[in-house]
This record gives structure tokens, C-alpha cells and sequence, in this order.
């Protein structure tokens, strides 16, 4: 088999998972055609007015970091789904460049394209994606399998990650007898039984109900700080993107309108489109303790917070102390909190307080 095919060296950053450049994609019988007339200056409007083609993206530009939750979202049509499937190349742009670790997806043979499939990137369906006839753990198995993963080795896996999202004793049920929300935990746990570097998870938890999907979205935040997995993850929710995303991209019409951190959409939103969005959001959701806090070196501090923590999620601390230390990614405190500072943001952003 033929090594993967790598990028020139210097052109997208060592600390990227996923690295997506111009990516246009145009539906109808002469892409190519429609895209001459969108790259002279004519609107998607414009263009799909003349051609009848539909442009499903156009001159998408996203950075991906690896470890991170990278949420793109934006209303039905915006492009959400489109752009997922580009990087594993279940659809094929029409132009520019999609690197993932490095490589370039675009310039992959079937063959590397197959392997890619199975060993770099895993993904979690809107509708499961279950095979009924099968059983929990089966299913579970099914990628390590196609791997050709021998069966002792597969199911031992399988097991491990049944145990994980909270499925023991359900391992020989069929996908009809489970839940909505215990589906979801199951094709959740199929994609980490692959053990890939980046999980693409399409409306993941969009067709379940509010208080499981709630749930589902504290256990993927749970499992990704001992994980560190990269995760694309897509949703028409604004609440959703704020609580799970380390960072958003806000899609339109096919066009990035903004991306940036949950803070930063939420308190500079960018354009009108992306004001309507927040205007009725919980802003209290998207505030971090490093935007609030004081920085600076203080006395040893019982308790200590990450500088990426949400203000809603530590206002518990403050039941036992007056404040508590902030910490970056190396454990080293930069800065504390205090209690007044929490209540005075989440009174400041949440609707109707204040």
C-alpha cells in the first residue's frame, strides 16, 4: 500500500488536527461552470438564479487544534452536515484543501482513503446508525472488526467502552429494546471502541429528548478531559455549541460568519445574523473564569479551578470558600476568583437577571 500522501512542509501548523482551505461545494450537473461564476463575484443567490446549481459551501476556512471540541453550527441549510462529511470524504469538494494530521484527504487513493477511514476518524450519526439484527456489544465491535480486530481482542474492547458510557449488564440487548438517549450512548461508544485521534459527530444528540440530551452532552464534556480526543461536532443548537465547544464556528448560507470562543461569539457577536442568535441565549453559559478573574500570584489557595471552567459550573466552590485559585494547563496558578466576581457576571448575562 502507498504511504499516505503528505503536504508540503510549513503550510498548515504541527498543533492542527484538521485544516480545511477554500473548501467550495457545488451540487448540479457543471460544478466547475457555477464555480467560475461564484469566483467572479456572484452572490449563491446569484449563482443558483443562473445555473440552477446549489452551493452547499462556499470558501469554507476552518482551524482545528487537536484535543479540542470544535463545534460548527447554524440553521438547517446553513452547510452544517455538508462540511463534515468533507473530512472524511464521504462528499468530495468542488475546491480547495483539506488536510487532517497533516495530510492531504484530497490526494488519498481509494486505498489510503479506506484505511483513513478506518484508523484516523470515526463518526456519530443524528439517527445511530445501529444494525438492529445485531447486539449491543456487536455493534459496538462492528468498526474493530472491519478492522479485522480478532474477536477476543474486539469484544474485550467493546466491553470496556459499553462500561464507559454507562451500558454494563446491556451488552446482549438488540438496539430495539434500548432508549433513544441508551442508542446514542452506544454509537458513542462504537466510535471510541476505533480509538481514533478525531470524532466527526453529525447532530449527534439533536434527536433526543432535552433532559438525556442534556445528559449526553456532561458525559462527552466528562469523557473528553480524559480523552483529549479532537471532536467536530454539529448542531442547529446555540445552547448546545455554548456549553460543549471549546470553540464555534457559526455557519450561513454555506459561509463562515465567525468563529472564535463561546465568549467571544457570544459577547462581540460579529454580524446581525449572529446577534439574532444570542439575543435570547443564556450569555452566563459562555463565560469563562479567565475572562473574569484576577491575575496574578496569590497565597496558597485551597481549591483551585481551570481557567477554562464555565462560571456556572464553580459557583458551587464558593459554598466552602471565599475564593479559589486559578490554574492554567500546566497546574500553575495565574490568577483567582471570587465569589462576588461569579455572581456579578452570571446576574450581568443571564436573561431576565439583573
Amino acid at each position: 500500500m502507498n504511504a499516505m500522501p503528505d503536504i508540503k512542509p510549513g503550510t498548515i501548523a504541527s498543533e492542527l488536527a484538521i485544516a480545511m482551505r477554500n473548501v467550495t461545494k457545488i451540487f448540479g450537473d457543471n460544478p466547475k461552470g457555477a464555480l467560475a461564476l461564484l469566483q467572479s463575484g456572484k452572490s449563491k443567490t446569484e449563482v443558483q438564479a443562473e445555473t440552477n446549481h446549489v452551493v452547499g459551501l462556499d470558501k469554507v476556512s476552518l482551524d482545528i487544534a487537536k484535543g479540542q471540541i470544535f463545534v460548527v453550527m447554524g440553521l438547517s441549510g446553513s452547510g452544517k452536515s455538508t462540511l463534515i462529511r468533507h473530512v472524511n470524504r464521504l462528499i468530495e469538494p468542488t475546491s480547495g484543501e483539506i488536510v487532517v494530521n497533516g495530510v492531504d484527504v484530497l490526494k488519498m487513493s481509494l486505498d489510503q482513503l479506506r484505511t483513513y477511514r478506518r484508523t484516523q476518524v470515526a463518526m456519530v450519526f443524528q439517527k445511530f446508525g445501529l444494525m438492529p439484527h445485531r447486539s449491543v456489544i456487536d455493534n459496538v465491535a462492528y468498526g474493530l472488526e472491519v478492522r479485522g480486530v480478532g474477536k477476543a481482542e474486539r469484544l474485550e474492547t467493546a466491553a470496556k467502552w459499553i462500561e464507559t458510557v454507562g451500558l454494563s449488564g446491556y451488552e446482549q440487548s438488540r438496539p430495539r429494546q434500548l432508549s433513544g438517549g441508551q442508542q446514542q450512548r452506544v454509537g458513542l461508544a462504537r466510535a471510541l471502541a476505533l480509538d481514533t485521534e478525531i470524532i466527526l459527530m453529525d447532530e449527534a444528540f439533536s434527536a433526543l429528548d432535552p433532559l438525556i440530551r442534556s445528559g449526553m452532552q456532561d458525559q462527552l464534556i466528562e469523557l473528553q478531559k480524559t480523552l483529549g480526543k479532537t471532536i467536530l461536532f454539529i448542531t442547529h443548537d446555540f445552547d448546545e455549541a455554548l456549553k460543549i465547544g471549546d470553540r464555534i464556528a457559526v455557519l450561513r448560507d454555506g459561509a463562515v460568519q465567525q468563529v472564535g470562543k463561546p465568549e467571544d461569539i457570544v459577547l462581540r457577536p460579529a454580524n446581525e445574523h449572529i446577534e439574532e442568535f444570542v439575543r435570547e441565549v443564556n450569555k452566563a453559559r459562555a463565560i469563562h473564569v479567565r475572562s473574569i478573574m484576577d491575575r496574578g500570584e496569590y497565597d496558597p489557595c485551597v481549591a483551585s479551578v481551570s481557567k477554562d471552567a464555565r462560571c456556572e459550573d464553580v459557583l458551587p466552590l464558593f459554598a466552602e470558600h471565599e475564593w479559589v485559585g486559578v490554574i492554567d494547563e500546566d497546574g500553575r496558578q495565574i490568577g483567582r476568583i471570587t465569589a462576588k466576581q461569579v455572581i456579578k457576571a452570571l446576574a450581568r448575562y443571564t436573561p431576565g437577571v439583573g
